[in-house]
């Protein structure tokens, strides 16, 4: 008689509580190896800094990247939204603190590693890398918040664990961070603030929408006691609390953004308005407040410069002051000997 084949057990569509054991060990720090492990977290993180200030200074997205990957700030973040989720006060304070310790470290090294450098100019505006990072809007908050979802999914499933590397590059938590040491070495508070607010962002996306998936998935359910219940209750209201905080600057940035955007595109209009039937193209065209800088290039006669401020006055719909330069060109060819 053959012999009756059992079917396999279904796969379980949330948290498998046969992978706890290895989850915890993943992201928590403790046990006999704490030692070991913290100085590990530290080493990656130093030079993950580094690397990130350097990339930073240079203006080198590659090797930015190459930091991302390196650095291991994202663990107790997601820790700390993981024990919140059980029900762990100490594990999410140890976790926690662990954080803070991470980001002191970050900003004081980048500060002290700009320092070093040989006096050069850093732009804050023409050094992408940097404006990058200083200016977040809402589209910062919205793809922190889709990484931190995808961390604590990745996180929670053994079988997909390596693609953690690709959330590393997508939600920024270093090199904000060293723009923020950059930034305060060269005495830009402005900017610092605009970069902390960046990894705040990231920060709390992550705590919010990893802690939301972690809940999805069932390891909520290891909180069985009214007092871890209520913990994570607390805790999710401080994240969301903290959520609607962050978005309150980030929709004024975003706002005037679109603003400029469009001040940009009305005046480009405008003088490209004017140019026409003279020889001449648009370089530049920035709009700051009520002043206008346009560079065109060309030869031959041009309209008089009051016809463009008029043009521009009514575009923007305000009053205007018109800073035009104006470049000659001459192109001469050779048919050769």
């Amino acid at each position: 008689m053959a012999p009756i084949l059992q079917p396999a057990p279904a796969a379980r569509p949330g948290f498998d509580p046969d992978y706890l054991p290895v989850f915890e060990d993943k992201l928590f720090i403790e046990g006999p190896l704490v030692r070991r492990r913290l100085v590990n977290f530290f080493v990656l993180l130093v030079l993950a800094t580094v690397i990130a200030t350097y990339g930073v200074l240079s203006d080198s997205t590659a090797t930015v990247i190459g930091a991302m990957i390196v650095a291991p700030l994202m663990g107790p973040i997601m820790a700390t939204t993981a024990a919140v989720v059980m029900g762990s006060l100490p594990r999410a304070l140890r976790a926690l603190a662990l954080v803070v310790a991470g980001v002191v470290t970050v900003v004081v090294l980048s500060y002290l590693l700009a320092a070093i450098v040989p006096d050069v100019a850093i732009s804050f505006t023409g050094n992408g890398e940097i404006a990058s990072r200083i200016n977040p809007n809402l589209y910062a908050l919205l793809t922190a918040l889709g990484a931190g979802a995808a961390g604590a999914f990745i996180t929670s499933r053994a079988e997909i664990a390596d693609s953690i590397g690709g959330v590393a590059i997508a939600i920024s938590l270093v090199p904000p961070l060293c723009v923020v040491g950059i930034a305060l070495e060269q005495g830009q508070h402005g900017p610092a603030l605009g970069a902390m607010l960046l990894f705040l962002t990231n920060f709390l996306a992550i705590l919010l929408a990893g802690g939301i998936v972690f809940v999805a998935l069932g390891l909520g359910a290891l909180a069985l006691t009214p007092q871890q219940a209520q913990l994570r209750r607390r805790a999710f209201t401080i994240f969301a609390a903290g959520m609607l905080i962050v978005a309150l600057p980030l929709s004024v940035t975003s706002y005037h953004a679109v603003q400029d955007a469009n001040d940009a595109r009305r005046a480009t209009g405008a003088v490209e308005h004017w140019l026409e039937g003279a020889d001449y193209d648009v370089l530049i065209v920035n709009v700051n407040g009520q002043e206008v800088r346009v560079a065109v290039e060309g030869a031959g006669e041009l309209k008089p410069a009051q016809e463009l401020a008029d043009s521009l006055a009514e575009a923007l719909n305000r009053p205007v002051i018109v800073v035009l330069r104006t470049l000659y060109a001459e192109t001469a060819v050779s048919k050769g000997p």
